[in-house]
């Protein structure tokens, strides 16, 4: 593993930030498209600020499958928001870890003296994901549509062939990597196998997520949660998708997903497919000092990494070591951490990689193990398994969610990381000021 220099030029300071309920996904499309949500968690954020809509530099959100009426849905966002014709907006893409990336890419904007002021996030409507046709139904589409008389008309329909009107789902194909052939429960089984980690580890792993989260809303941690209502009036102010009523033994009766033979890797204890959207406004000292903005705390350092796809939940592993090898800390100096929750496997496979001293040398290229991440400073309010993945949004609320908890335990330092489908991993060290 090398080493590289990142030097912020100056210092990128978090001000502010919210986000939608996330919405657990019931089979059909959900109350809220995506720009909706990110409108809904935008709105009340930028109402209470002391500058304008139209003072931002730029609007930076990250997306996965936007809609085909959402093209570049940054714009989309940043117009309905008011931030007005001036303000450039765009989208960043980068799977799981697309509100991650786009808070990434605001930093780096800030620090380079390209940007004072930021609206950076992220937001996926999942259970929107397209319903699509098979290749050979839209070329048979293509023909009735050049067919002009009766006649030619007649002969294209007798070319419709009743197998080609078999949906294809989109969000399936999202959550396989095609280059590999495995979805992206099969690599978290992959990891199960590897690190000995059985079914029972995962699914307590999987209940301590919704016992976290109940716990946290029971305490009103959960503060950047803006309260969004659908066209008919009905309100949505908490993650809906929190079982406080999971045990063990309920646990055990799910059946395994992604392989029914042999698998361990169920509904529960993996992330839940959710709607949702969070945002973070970034600044410059120049623009904290300018509007009298309040400072939660600072971007320090981020990194992107690449691992077999085949065993992409690794990713976090090899993000994060090299943050603590750039800053010189050791887990310790660490006070809390946030891994996203893809699957119990996946986060236990981390924790469990940098314990083992053959692991971080022949994969981290490290001299030994760099050791274990306290559970009790991991995840600490929960994570996605209880509150939902929705796959642009998650990489922004990770980030918001830790500043929070080091505000709120007077704690100074922390990691934000992500698995990313195809074989990344992303990771974002900050620091409280």
């Amino acid at each position: 593993m090398t080493t590289k220099t990142r030097v912020m030029t100056r210092p990128v300071y978090l001000v502010d930030g919210s986000r939608t309920p996330f919405l657990k996904a019931t089979g059909a499309p959900g109350p809220f498209k995506a720009s909706d949500l990110a409108v809904a968690a935008g709105r009340s954020l930028l109402a209470r600020q002391p500058f304008e809509p139209e003072d931002l530099d730029e609007v930076i959100a990250g997306c996965v499958m936007p809609n085909a009426d959402e093209v570049n849905i940054a714009r989309v966002i940043s117009l309905r928001l008011g931030c007005g014709k001036a303000v450039p907006a765009w989208t960043v893409q980068r799977n799981c870890a697309s509100g991650m990336q786009a808070l990434d890419c605001a930093a780096h904007d800030i620090a380079d003296h390209r940007a004072e002021l930021v609206l950076a996030g992220g937001v996926e409507a999942m259970s929107h994901a397209p319903v699509l046709f098979k290749q050979a139904m839209v070329a048979w589409l293509a023909q009735w549509a050049r067919a002009r008389s009766v006649g030619d008309k007649i002969k294209v329909l007798g070319k419709l062939r009743l197998a080609n009107l078999a949906p294809v789902i989109g969000l399936l194909k999202g959550l396989t990597d095609h280059v590999v052939g495995l979805s992206m429960g099969q690599t978290a089984e992959i990891l199960a196998q590897r690190f000995n980690i059985d079914r029972e580890m995962m699914d307590s792993y999987a209940l301590e997520s919704h016992r976290r989260l109940a716990e946290a809303q029971d305490n009103g941690y959960i503060e950047e949660i803006e309260t969004i209502y659908d066209a008919s009036g009905k309100f949505y102010d908490a993650d809906n998708g929190l079982r406080r009523d999971s045990d063990l033994a309920q646990m055990a009766k799910l059946r395994a997903v992604f392989d029914r033979t042999y698998g361990l890797v169920t509904a529960g204890n993996s992330a839940q497919v959710t709607d949702g959207a969070a945002w973070l406004i970034l600044a410059s000292e120049k623009a904290v000092e300018k509007y009298g903005l309040p400072v939660l705390g600072r971007i320090v350092d981020s990194e992107w990494a690449g691992v077999d796809p085949a065993q992409m939940g690794l990713g976090p592993a090899h993000a994060m070591a090299p943050l603590l090898r750039r800053g010189k800390f050791k887990i310790e100096d660490i006070d809390y951490w946030e891994i996203n929750e893809a699957f119990a496997a996946q986060v236990i496979a981390c924790v469990e990689a940098w314990k083992s001293s053959s692991y971080c040398r022949k994969e981290l290229g490290l001299r030994s193990a760099l050791g274990e991440i306290p559970h009790e400073r991991l995840n600490v309010d929960g994570g996605s398994i209880g509150i939902g993945h929705p796959v642009g949004a998650s990489g922004a609320r990770i980030v918001l969610r830790l500043i929070h908890i080091l505000e709120r335990n007077n704690a100074k330092r922390g990691i934000a990381s992500l698995c990313i489908g195809g074989g990344q991993g992303g990771a974002m060290l900050i620091e409280r000021v």
